[in-house]
């Protein structure tokens, strides 16, 4: 019974958890839903209620005052809005993703989904973020249960193809140009890659049972992890590593024989097939040499 019920949670099954506070971290029916919003205690991902505010809030493509706005003026308010709250963010972790929904519906629209890369990050960002305020208004932030953003984002929407538009139950979540993503999720990049080029490897620091448990049961390495090993094996002495590529002349001995060419190795079997032929050329000379002893010794000769 325990596994059928966990194996229907947040699902369509499931006649108690609401499967869409499970998938989107928010519902249209709100207090008012017959399903059960549980809450979770900790989370990698961080929900910022109806953070960001459109300039078209009232109706779509035109401002308060009833002119229309320019789409590149909008984009470029949104992507001011990004940034500056990505920098904010920033302070308290790692980054793995920002989303803001571009949805229109009052429980979707403006809302914000930060992913960091840990849980205790998020914890520190919900600390610090509670009872602040951005442009005046409150932020209301708490944990998500969303982790898996292709299960909550509307596929039609990037296809250009959804036709409930901005109250659509999925996410529609508004894309920021290239070069602004690679502004500021590139320095994750060029912090790991410094990373890996300066800090020592831990795998030094483990124990000959831990090495060998981590190369035999284990084959999926990231790259750090590659790295450090094939720089490590030339310096180890366990008989697990004495397979690895070493260019010290003391060690050669220790290496497998160079694999010879198609020629040297035809040759090599001619010459195995002479020796054995006149081996047993011989040994037949003899065999014979000694039945022709016995015969005549038989007849007397």
């Amino acid at each position: 019974m325990a596994e059928h019920l966990a194996s229907i949670f947040g699902t369509e099954k499931d006649r108690v958890n609401c499967p869409f506070y499970f998938k989107i971290g928010a519902c249209r029916h709100g207090d008012r839903c017959s399903r059960l919003h549980t809450k979770p205690s900790i989370s990698p991902t961080l929900l910022l209620s109806n953070m960001y505010q459109r300039p078209d809030m009232i109706t779509p493509g035109v401002d308060v005052h009833g002119q229309p706005i320019d789409p590149r003026k909008m984009q470029q308010h949104f992507e001011d809005f990004y940034e500056d709250l990505f920098e904010e963010l920033n302070k308290y972790g790692e980054i793995d993703s920002l989303n803001i929904c571009d949805n229109l519906a009052d429980h979707m629209v403006g809302n914000v989904y930060v992913q960091f890369r840990e849980e205790e990050q998020a914890a520190n960002a919900l600390k610090n973020l509670t009872g602040r305020f951005y442009a005046g208004r409150p932020i209301i932030v708490d944990f998500s249960p969303v982790t898996d953003f292709r299960e909550a984002t509307c596929r039609q929407y990037e296809e250009n193809s959804c036709n409930r538009g901005g109250y659509c139950n999925f996410m529609h979540l508004k894309r920021i140009s290239r070069e602004l993503r690679r502004q500021l999720f590139g320095r994750y990049r060029r912090r790991h890659s410094r990373s890996r080029s300066r800090s020592r490897s831990p795998y030094r620091h483990h124990s000959y049972e831990e090495r060998s448990h981590r190369s035999h049961s284990s084959r999926k390495y990231d790259d750090r992890d590659y790295y450090h090993e094939s720089r490590n094996r030339r310096h180890t002495m366990s008989p697990g590593h004495r397979r690895g590529r070493s260019r010290s002349p003391r060690r050669r001995r220790d290496r497998s024989p160079t694999r010879d060419s198609s020629e040297e190795r035809r040759a090599r079997i001619e010459q195995w097939n002479r020796e054995k032929e006149e081996a047993e050329l011989s040994n037949r000379t003899i065999a014979d040499g000694t039945n022709y002893n016995n015969e005549s010794n038989e007849m007397g000769y």
